[in-house]
């Protein structure tokens, strides 16, 4: 099944120095981009010098050793290339939404881009597969194409496995609805629809990646740690203003800091 797309969509998958999305930086990028009449398809795909030491974990699991990088542009060189390249297009991934998509906005911020997401969708096609087969990548491909996924963790290869999971998941799925835990059914499941696939994909309750900031039932956005945990924003800042101070100075994404500046700023700048 082809996708029904409104605008471009970007599949894309970093590997990285480590799993914290604010210390540790990207070394490998790779982006399909398909354009909205489905006609087209666009490959980016580098290696980048991360300028920090990469853990021995991350790098048992995707190969990728300093020597690898040595003669490698920084972020910094290639960031212009990236944003240009992504442009206003919606994104999709695997684990995107918690790991690549926050990642990738902190290292444009540390170079002076305001990569946003407010007016983008995001399709993270993981939280397809955890909610109708609970599974990984490797068995996704196996499971949904049929085939099997080699050089895992090499990330041009991950990003075609996904773009073509994906396709399988909306063949499969197609007119399927989703059972309740009672087994009863409530909607369809995944329908070909990008609006419809990033709410099924998205936990519309969280505002950031790492998952800080998110709205309660009456729709305002609430803390969702430390000591003023699920209480709003807006009231911890009329009685707390140097919590706002606090949370620009300590290590929290540059997405959750914009988020609380715009409410500070609308409060105390009128």
């Amino acid at each position: 099944m082809e996708l029904n797309l409104k605008r471009d969509l970007c599949f894309f998958d970093i590997e990285s120095t480590g799993l914290n999305v604010i210390k540790d930086r990207i070394l490998q990028i790779a982006i399909i981009k398909v354009k909205a009449d489905g006609s087209i398809q666009q490959e980016l795909s580098m290696l980048i010098n991360p300028g920090i030491p990469i853990s021995e974990e991350a790098m048992r699991i995707h190969g990728i050793t300093p020597k690898d990088l040595a003669n490698k542009p920084v972020f910094e060189q290639v960031a212009a290339q990236i944003f240009d390249f992504i442009g206003n297009s919606d994104l999709a991934g695997y684990n995107c939404h918690r790991f690549d998509v926050p990642m990738l906005m902190e290292e444009f911020a540390r170079v002076g881009y305001d990569f946003s997401i407010d007016n983008r969708k995001v399709i993270d096609v993981q939280r397809i597969f955890y909610k109708m087969e609970p599974r990984t990548l490797k068995a996704a491909v196996k499971f949904y194409c049929n085939k099997d996924l080699l050089d895992a963790h090499d990330a041009l290869n991950d990003v075609r496995a996904t773009l073509d999971v994906l396709k399988g998941q909306l063949d499969i799925y197609n007119g399927k609805m989703l059972l309740d835990d009672e087994g009863n059914e409530t909607t369809i499941a995944v329908e070909n629809d990008i609006n419809k696939l990033h709410e099924f994909t998205n936990d519309l309750k969280t505002i950031d990646g790492t998952q800080r900031l998110k709205y309660n039932e009456k729709g305002e956005i609430v803390f969702n740690f430390g000591k003023y945990t699920n209480q709003t924003v807006k009231n911890v800042f009329k009685e707390d203003k140097n919590y706002f101070h606090w949370i620009q100075k300590m290590e929290f994404s540059h997405q959750v800091k914009k988020i609380v500046k715009n409410i500070f700023d609308e409060m105390y700048q009128k």
